[in-house]
């Protein structure tokens, strides 16, 4: 008799503790879902880099509605930011949770080091407030930024290529089409009121310069592949000339604002005053279409912006 009981209450344990973890894989905890709860870190998984930032541009970017932050959400994702590059990765990402942001760390298959992707992991095609990719491998000494993916075909393929070519850096990539939303909402290049501008504040208080990229059509500049500006300063003129030296090398035609009038030479872009006001260097870099869609010339334009980037 006592042993019968015995294995009753055994065999009625056993269906709690198997019916405690179904319940653990059906219902979700008290934290998840919850607006500012930490998730539990994304597993460290191999994932080409190239694949995943243009399965981004084509399945999300060019379709993304675009909801203008509030200026706590766009600080929010910059303090987060900060944070992680700081080395502070734990504050960062309860940070970043706050407005629904994730940290992802992975090894890209392409090349092998390690990256870090700090997106939207709730309404991404919504919001459209873009993504940024720091490399894990050195310490971070400058940023590529692409503020028009899709709408400057190619741009983001010519960031993803500098951020692969040299140790260091931090990618920042606009999360809609600079069209999408009300009037120019979604033109970071153009507005103080953005996340992707919040991020590129944050980066310039760390004294990183930043090398942003664009795209233009033949026609407008018809004698030239390239137009190389500074922007509003001049703070990156050394760099400047020494890419323009680069880019000729590889057989491109420059136009180079400092020496000449172009079109398009960034002088009121946004990111670029900033710059400018704090004495950070800044590169104001437009591809024409007919270099964008060359993959042999874009790999090259890639080399020649890379080479001259701070070690």
């Amino acid at each position: 008799m006592k042993v019968t009981i015995k294995a009753t209450l055994l065999g009625v344990g056993v269906m709690v503790v198997t019916l405690g973890a179904l319940a653990a894989v059906l219902v979700p905890t008290q934290n998840q879902g919850r607006r500012g709860a930490v998730s539990p870190p994304s597993p460290s998984y191999g994932h080409d880099l190239a694949r995943r930032i243009t399965d981004f541009t084509r399945g999300t970017v060019a379709h993304s509605d675009y909801q203008p932050p509030l200026r706590a959400q766009r600080r929010t994702v910059a303090e987060g930011v900060g944070l992680f590059l700081d080395g502070r990765r734990a504050e960062a990402g309860r940070r970043l949770a706050e407005v629904e942001f994730g940290i992802r760390e992975f090894a890209d298959t392409g090349t092998g080091r390690r990256y870090a992707e700090i997106a939207d992991r709730a309404a991404e095609a919504g919001r459209g407030w873009g993504r940024v990719y720091v490399d894990l491998g050195a310490p971070i000494r400058w940023s590529v930024q692409v503020p028009h993916p899709v709408a400057d075909t190619g741009s983001e393929q010519l960031g993803l290529g500098v951020l692969r070519a040299r140790p260091g850096g931090v990618l920042v990539l606009a999360g809609a089409h600079r069209n999408a939303g009300k009037g120019d909402r979604a033109d970071v290049a153009h507005r103080r009121d953005t996340v992707f501008d919040a991020v590129c504040d944050e980066l310039v208080e760390r004294r990183l310069p930043g090398l942003q990229v664009h795209g233009f059509a033949d026609a407008t500049e018809p004698d030239y592949d390239v137009i190389a500006s500074t922007g509003k300063g001049d703070h990156g003129l050394a760099a400047a000339r020494r890419t323009a030296t680069a880019l000729r090398r590889e057989g491109f035609d420059v136009c180079r604002a400092w020496v000449r009038r172009c079109a398009l030479e960034g002088r009121s872009n946004e990111q670029g005053r900033r710059a400018a006001a704090d004495g950070v260097p800044f590169l104001h870099m437009e591809f024409s279409r007919s270099v964008r869609d060359d993959e042999g010339r874009m790999r090259r334009a890639v080399a020649a912006m890379a080479a001259v980037l701070p070690r």
